[in-house]
């Protein structure tokens, strides 16, 4: 089900009267069958996976937090760590990965491997609730946050519907706690949530969805097209792809808001960024920030070498390049804002050898805003879908 359906505009006044009706000990239930009524709304059966991979995530938190022998601790997060990678390497990724093997096998040998494509289709929101449940693994694994000894509880905070589709990633410390809480009906809260989702599908279904037949229109037929069209095309994406992603995000944030739970902010005007740097702390925060704890910090962040650190960012952005989606476009997109970060780091670095001061005047900040959204821009060009098949 997706948030600007007819279903979801029956389904979440239903929920969310039912749960202020209900008392409090049976909300979580409530939730949790509703949120799997949601997910079930694609393909039923895929709840048996993600189910799968619920249950071995609860056990591995609770037998995480109990072990002191850190091999055997470690043993729990490998084993919760492919469970979830696993699920997502098969149906995310293991086509793709199959045709560059055929490929390769076709260019070397001549033909190409005995193995089959998988005619499945990809879960809804099976990258995010992954990440979700990853997080909740490392938090324990790193004492940072106590298992959860509920069941249920556990298993809402990995399919709570509003954040199911397109996040935000959550950590166990933000929400988990707020599951335990008795949520009372507030009106500040009911009509602040519900100006969020409505203006968040006002983006996503009057901005996003009108640029979209744009954008697909041009870049499906470059060559009947203009360079100026083209350009200007470049930058309808730009818009496209923020009001789409961030209007899910919205709508997601205010719906949790009615019914009294937080979620955290994803996106702050990231196109007002004066560098890349702030870029990624204004975009997709959840999702950045998750890649910063949970990968680039136990990589060494910035507490190696020049060299080595330059490294741990680039293969971060290789690697959220090839989470965003089985393509090489997008492993180009992850690579294109690693090189900008590292050539920034470089500019640093030789602004300080040469004792340069750096001016922050008006002209110079907004001259700043305008280069890093054209950078952005133009890495967004090998995001977009159809761009693959030009290539």
């Amino acid at each position: 089900m997706l948030f600007n359906s007819f279903e979801f505009l029956l389904f979440f006044p239903i929920v969310t009267i039912l749960f202020f009706v209900m008392p409090h000990r049976f909300r979580w239930s409530l939730l949790l069958t509703a949120s799997c009524f949601f997910y079930m709304y694609f393909i039923p059966v895929y709840i048996l996976i993600l189910f799968g991979t619920i249950i071995i995530d609860y056990f591995a938190g609770i037998y995480l937090e109990k072990t002191v022998d850190p091999k055997r601790k470690k043993l729990y997060l490998i084993c919760s760590l492919i469970a979830n990678i696993g699920v997502l390497a098969v149906f995310k990724y293991y086509n793709f990965f199959l045709d560059n093997i055929n490929e390769v096998s076709l260019e070397l040998f001549d033909k190409t491997t005995a193995l089959r494509y998988l005619s499945i289709a990809l879960p809804i929101g099976l990258s995010f609730h992954t990440f979700q449940a990853m997080s909740y693994t490392f938090e324990v694994y790193y004492g940072r946050h106590k298992a959860e000894k509920h069941f249920g509880i556990y298993a809402l905070y990995v399919m709570f519907y509003p954040q199911l589709v397109a996040g935000p990633i959550e950590r166990p410390q933000n929400i988990l706690h707020q599951f335990h809480q008795k949520q009372s009906f507030n009106y500040q809260r009911l009509s602040s949530g519900l100006q969020m989702m409505v203006w968040g599908l006002f983006k996503k279904i009057v901005i996003a969805d009108n640029l979209a037949g744009l954008v697909n229109t041009a870049y499906t037929n470059p060559e009947e097209h203009t360079g100026m069209t083209l350009l200007l095309t470049s930058y309808f994406f730009a818009f496209q792809i923020y009001c789409d992603f961030s209007g899910y995000s919205d709508m997601a944030i205010g719906a949790a808001r009615v019914m009294g739970y937080d979620l955290m902010e994803n996106f702050r005007t990231p196109y007002l960024a004066a560098s890349i740097k702030e870029f990624w702390s204004r975009w997709h925060i959840s999702l950045s920030t998750w890649f910063r704890d949970y990968l680039y910090i136990p990589l060494g962040g910035n507490r190696v070498g020049k060299s080595r650190w330059m490294l741990n960012l680039f293969l971060v952005f290789l690697i959220s390049g090839i989470w965003h989606g089985a393509n090489w476009t997008y492993v180009v997109w992850g690579a294109l804002h690693g090189i900008f970060l590292m050539v920034a780091i470089m500019k640093d670095d030789f602004i300080e050898k040469n004792n340069l001061k750096k001016t922050n005047n008006k002209f110079i900040q907004a001259l700043n805003v305008f280069i890093t959204f054209q950078l952005v821009c133009f890495a967004w060009i090998f995001f977009e879908p159809t761009v693959y098949k030009m290539l």
